[in-house]
């Protein structure tokens, strides 16, 4: 199968099977395709809270959305796969974005014995965690996920669009900063 790398629409749209924060339908969604051991997916997770908490304010609370997609490159980060496993087995324990967030702050520690530890922290059912990930329960959704972003061109982590648009995080990978306030005019630029 080939792939359209130069496509800047989002292939696969959002839908109830994502996982969301705020609402789907909100003026701006965002969609980032990530890798919880890329520092750089990090970075931008953490500018699109900030931004969002800021623009809470001009857009209300029911105006922003974020989904977060699995990319892991594991071609260079041999942790990552797991540590996506482990955010879906907590997924399933209703603890997706309490997982999300322990994944990214600790993105330097994803060995497995690590995510017991994280999944106890949350106080998951840790023997269904474990049985999840010995059987790679969720692999397949993960690689739904890399599909989606393949066809949306997407060849790295991290990758953001913003309304079924790419923003072009490339660019700004290559200059090791993004800000805030380039999210925040994105967001305004999309809501237009």
């Amino acid at each position: 199968m080939t792939y359209d790398r130069d496509n800047r629409s989002l292939f696969v749209l959002p839908s109830t099977q994502d996982h969301i924060q705020g609402v789907l339908n909100a003026a701006v969604v965002f969609v980032m395709y990530g890798d919880y051991e890329c520092f750089q997916s990090a970075n931008v997770y953490r500018l699109i809270k900030v931004a969002g908490q800021q623009l809470k304010i001009s857009f209300g609370e029911n105006n922003l959305g974020f989904i977060f997609r699995h990319f892991p490159e594991v071609q260079i980060h041999p942790y990552a796969q797991r540590a996506a496993e482990a955010a879906e087995a907590a997924a399933a324990q209703g603890q997706f974005w309490q997982m999300h967030e322990i994944l990214f702050i600790h993105q330097q520690e994803l060995k497995n014995g690590y995510l017991v530890e994280y999944a106890n922290r949350l106080g998951l059912d840790i023997s269904q965690f474990l049985q999840d990930l010995s059987k790679g329960t969720y692999v397949d959704r993960i690689n739904a996920d890399i599909e989606g972003g393949l066809r949306s061109g997407v060849e790295a982590a991290p990758a953001l669009f913003i309304n079924g648009i790419r923003y072009p995080v490339g660019v700004a990978r290559r200059r090791h900063h993004w800000t805030v306030e380039q999210i925040m005019a994105a967001i305004v630029a999309a809501n237009d």
